[in-house]
């Protein structure tokens, strides 16, 4: 005789449909997910790349070389898949300790990565430092897509030849765009999440970035260090987030800003505090923005000689050589 019983439902199953524990939700079968590294020479453009795929500002950005010093995640989560980019310092021969702990940290984000986009500027010819970071990936054997940046600001196409020649080398995908006007995120994207494996959701889908506010606080001040201050200041700048103090109506921000010589000092606080004025004025402006809400900022500025020679003082900071 035919069985003609309705299967039982298993109870767990129907607990487990939908479940959504600390606001991470199940993932359906087919979705993809996974950490891409974004690495390259200081000054491609990695960070303004970033903050246009993850769609907000999660990342300073300078015309300042080595802008990036803290290994950073922006989070972008779709129906079908979520990335998890790990935006890197640029990766330099290091003069001084902190050089050192930045390199070693764009190190780690190549070998615990699923995916690595190797960023480089494609409208100037490939040079030693470009070739240094692919002998690092060969090492490291992760999956590459090689992205040529600024294509708009090409002005002979030839000087992608020695980048397409590296990228067959190495069996690499390449990936064409411009991180300043959007040309060819879109395409590079899909490039992206079709090299991913199907994986969990690692963060909540609303989350952007796994940094917490104060540390965001600190580099929407130094980006004003850097966009205001002479080419002598930035590298020797360091921000501490003293106190945050919120009530209903204003958020109170204190800071401090370390610097290594009495002459970056003076230069920061400018003639009759106009500097230091400046800075804090637009440094309120975009903490305004991350938090949506008024806000008052009080700067200081610390002589805090040779910090970046220091591993204690370093590790102080929050500079130190970061774990997978």
């Amino acid at each position: 005789m035919e069985d003609i019983t309705e299967p039982v439902a298993n109870p767990l199953d129907a607990m487990l449909e939908g479940l959504n524990l600390g606001g991470i939700p199940l993932a359906p079968a087919d979705f993809r997910s996974g950490f891409v590294g974004i690495v390259g020479r200081p000054n491609v453009g990695k960070s303004t790349l970033m903050n246009d795929l993850v769609g907000q500002k999660v990342a300073i950005v300078s015309p300042t070389a080595q802008t990036t010093r803290n290994r950073l995640r922006g989070i972008l989560t779709r129906d079908d898949a979520q990335i998890v980019f790990v935006d890197t310092p640029g990766i330099h021969k290091p003069h001084h300790e902190l050089g050192k702990v930045l390199v070693a940290n764009a190190r780690v984000a190549i070998t615990s990565a699923d995916l690595v986009l190797f960023v480089v500027d494609g409208s100037t010819p490939m040079g030693g430092g470009d070739r240094f970071i692919a002998e690092w990936l060969e090492l490291a054997n992760v999956p590459v897509v090689l992205g040529l940046n600024k294509i708009d600001c090409q002005t002979d196409r030839t000087v992608e030849a020695d980048y397409i020649a590296l990228a067959e080398q190495h069996g690499w995908t390449i990936g064409r765009f411009s991180a300043l006007n959007g040309d060819g995120l879109p395409e590079l994207l899909q490039t992206l999440i079709d090299r991913l494996p199907p994986g969990p959701y690692y963060y909540p889908p609303d989350l952007v970035t796994d940094r917490p506010e104060r540390f965001i606080m600190g580099e929407l001040i130094r980006e004003q260090i850097l966009l205001h201050a002479r080419d002598e200041i930035p590298h020797s700048v360091a921000i501490e987030i003293d106190r945050v103090e919120e009530t209903p109506k204003i958020t109170r921000v204190l800071a401090t800003i370390h610097i290594e010589r009495p002459s970056q000092k003076a230069i920061l606080i400018g003639k009759g505090g106009s500097m230091l004025k400046a800075i804090g004025s637009a440094a309120r402006e975009q903490i305004q923005k991350l938090i949506d809400g008024k806000v008052y900022l009080e700067l200081y500025v610390k002589l805090q000689p040779k910090w970046r020679r220091s591993p204690a003082l370093l590790a102080d900071l929050g500079y130190r050589v970061e774990q997978d």
